[in-house]
């Protein structure tokens, strides 16, 4: 359904109903004037119980289910709905317009509002589990003011993780059947839907597992007091084939009067069929319909292969930074090294392609998302879930208002994007992310009131650690290329004592490390993000653990390490020259030839990406591989070019990567042979007619036996010139 807003200023009205003294009256709904009156006084200490201007919350069951009207007068507010959750998205907007400071509180007379959502679902996952990076950590109050939250944003849904697994989190201050009922009571209290993701992550062949999970199953339908949703993902987790999973379904279906949704993850081509065939021949009166994720088959052909009569809801990953369904586009593989999966990632821009690019196939979503580290992404996309035609700087000016501050909003708003704008492209030369923590700096200073606020507190981080990341860059790859030069002395010894001295010159920009400890401490106290495994008792090093790999080397450090202890092992000192030369000239190949780090777009100029391929950002022995860092960022590029070459010279390519490496120069399939972990090519004569060659790669297709992890992968490629 489009949305419509209807915004008027009547001619002539004066800008500026005082506020300061303002009566709610309820209209019989308490919820909805108990949160405004304690919204408004949060922002500007303010008792709106008595005055001469009337808040008039007023029940019109002439509006749609989720339709709201707003109506600024000259000595009135009044808010229509025809229930309570409208009349929160009628409260939601009036905080986005209201201008507001301590004591002080207006609005523009003669404005009105009248408005109702595109997409039916708006929602997203705060499941209360031990992997979350802060959801384990909270109180029922904590979760009530944060799902409040997102309702005056436009949420009209959330979905817990009831009984997944049985790990302990030693930061739960209830047990998850607990926080259960209470989350599934706050939203009841404010009439939004409440879902649950239950996955089968058992063979259901199991009779005695199958029954248990059921048995769980009635206890969590039991102790619900709103239950609106059943999710079951068909994979990750979860293994099992369609004939299994949909009786399952049917005996959930039995247990609820909710209505079931399943999705295809993982499935292949003939099970998807499968799905459908029984979906088309049962038409199941309890299925909801089916919900696309990570993992699954294309949205369009889901949608063109489901019957009309059932919804399909995306599930998107808006939480992840890379190994993941959205990953973040142009990353530089220094921020993949120290961030990890769940960094602070506001990605306004992104958002809006992304939702924008699957909501019309959809009904709506319920995202993925594993912590409060993404809040403004469940804000964009739930603004655009409204109406899709938001501009993302619009959204974020809104949020700034609703969190930080109506007059400044607009600068807090630029300084959100452009942590955005840190993200993108080649850190070396990305002169943004310095800007961007002087402004971050100078907004803390003329605001230190939000100093206090966990939204306030992430977005410093961000700026912080950014610059931090980007200082070490630089100096450490300086502190490379010294070693390497060193490496290149005649006497092996005193060469590896050099490098060796100069390597250790690793810290820098100390007093920015030491704000982002203070940072990380006043965010687990504040909001109970962990940042730290060992600190903070995250879950998982991948689990937004930014603490515990701050100082990675963002250089070749470890791998140089490794080796030149080998070198010392060789009996031969010439033997020992000449692989410190190696060593040392890894990544510079000499006149006349060329090499690129395939996935590192600042290393590989030659490297024709795609306009949707992005590399994979490995993460290798849990996030601290010493392996060079060329061997950790890998993809299958559309081509690499190279031009001017010598038509009368000789060349070989060589690749570094995992498994097979199908190569073909200028459209020929061209043999390898093994040397070392390398392949190595001779390229033809012939191809080198008019000094240009292209080479492709056939991404093998015997594979699909291996997981992912295992698969044929290239990370990095030479052209070398042979005289």
């Amino acid at each position: 359904m489009r949305t419509w807003i209807w915004i008027v200023a009547a001619a002539g009205a004066a800008w500026g109903l005082d506020l300061r003294e303002a009566r709610i009256i309820d209209g019989g709904n308490r919820v909805a004037a108990q949160v405004l009156a304690e919204e408004v006084k949060r922002r500007t200490g303010l008792d709106w119980n008595q005055g001469a201007v009337e808040v008039r919350l007023k029940t019109d069951a002439a509006l749609g289910s989720e339709q709201y009207a707003l109506r600024v007068g000259p000595s009135s507010i009044e808010l229509s709905a025809q229930a309570t959750r409208g009349l929160l998205y009628a409260i939601g907007a009036l905080l986005k317009r209201l201008d507001y400071a301590p004591g002080q509180a207006s609005l523009p007379d003669g404005w009105s509002e009248n408005s109702q959502p595109e997409y039916p679902l708006r929602g997203h996952q705060l499941g209360y589990r031990a992997t979350a990076n802060s959801w384990d950590a909270w109180t029922v109050a904590q979760f009530d003011q944060y799902i409040r939250d997102l309702v005056l944003q436009g949420t009209n849904a959330i979905e817990n993780i009831p009984f997944q697994d049985t790990k302990a989190a030693p930061l739960m201050k209830l047990s998850r059947r607990e926080m259960h009922r209470a989350m599934s009571g706050i939203a009841a209290k404010y009439g939004i839907e409440y879902w649950v993701w239950v996955p089968a992550d058992f063979d259901l062949a199991e009779a005695d597992k199958r029954a248990r999970f059921l048995q769980q199953f009635e206890q969590m339908v039991a102790g619900s007091a709103r239950l609106d949703g059943i999710f079951v993902p068909g994979g990750d987790p979860g293994h099992n084939p369609p004939e299994l999973v949909m009786p399952l379904l049917e005996d959930l279906a039995r247990r609820t009067k909710a209505k079931i949704w399943l999705s295809l993850q993982g499935f292949n081509r003939e099970r998807e069929d499968s799905v459908y065939r029984w979906i088309a021949e049962k038409k199941p009166l309890w299925l909801g319909g089916l919900v696309a994720g990570p993992s699954s088959p294309p949205v369009e052909r889901t949608r063109l292969a489901l019957d009309r009569r059932y919804g399909l809801r995306l599930y998107p990953d808006i939480t992840h930074n890379k190994i993941c369904q959205h990953q973040v586009p142009h990353w530089d593989q220094a921020f993949a090294l120290t961030l990890g999966r769940e960094a602070i990632n506001p990605r306004p821009a992104e958002m809006r392609l992304i939702h924008n690019r699957w909501a019309p196939w959809s009904t709506g979503f319920l995202s993925y998302s594993d912590g409060v580290h993404d809040d403004l992404n469940k804000a964009v996309f739930t603004s655009l879930a409204w109406d899709s035609r938001r501009q993302p700087r619009d959204i974020v000016i809104d949020y700034a208002r609703l969190f930080f501050s109506s007059t400044n909003a607009t600068s807090i708003a630029d300084a959100i994007l452009a942590l955005e704008g840190n993200w993108r492209g080649p850190l070396v030369t990305n002169g943004n992310v310095e800007g961007t923590l002087e402004t971050w700096d100078r907004l803390a200073r003329e605001m230190p009131e939000l100093s206090r606020n966990w939204r306030w507190q992430m977005n410093q981080l961000r700026a912080v650690y950014d610059a931090y990341v980007r200082r070490r860059l630089l100096h450490e790859r300086q502190l490379e290329a010294e070693a390497n030069a060193a490496l290149l002395a005649p006497d092996p010894k005193q060469a590896i004592a050099r490098a060796r001295r100069t390597l250790d010159r690793w810290p820098v920009a100390l007093e920015l490390r030491a704000r982002i400890e203070q940072l990380c401490e006043a965010l687990f106290q504040s909001i109970g993000l962990q940042t730290s495994v060992e600190k903070y008792d995250a879950s998982g090093a991948e689990r937004g653990a930014v603490l515990d790999f701050i100082n990675v080397p963002l250089n070749n450090r470890w791998w140089i390490e490794d080796e030149l202890k080998k070198v010392e092992a060789l009996a031969d000192p010439h033997a020992q020259l000449a692989r410190l030369r190696e060593i040392a000239l890894s990544e510079q190949p000499g006149p006349g030839s060329f090499y690129d780090d395939i996935g590192h777009e600042e290393k590989s100029p030659r490297v024709d990406m795609g306009d949707e391929d992005e590399p994979l950002f490995w993460w290798l022995d849990q996030g601290r591989s010493r392996l060079r860092l060329s061997a950790q960022t890998t993809m299958w590029p559309r081509r690499v070019v190279y031009e001017g070459l010598d038509s009368s010279g000789r060349y070989e390519v060589k690749t570094g990567g995992q498994g097979q490496s199908l190569l073909r120069i200028n459209g020929a399939r061209v043999e390898g042979r093994k040397q070392g972990e390398f392949h190595v090519f001779t390229v033809p004569v012939e191809a080198l007619r008019g000094g240009r060659i292209e080479l492709r790669w056939d991404v093998p297709q015997d594979e699909s036996h291996l997981n992912w992890r295992q698969r044929s992968r290239l990370a990095e490629v030479w052209l070398l010139k042979r005289d």
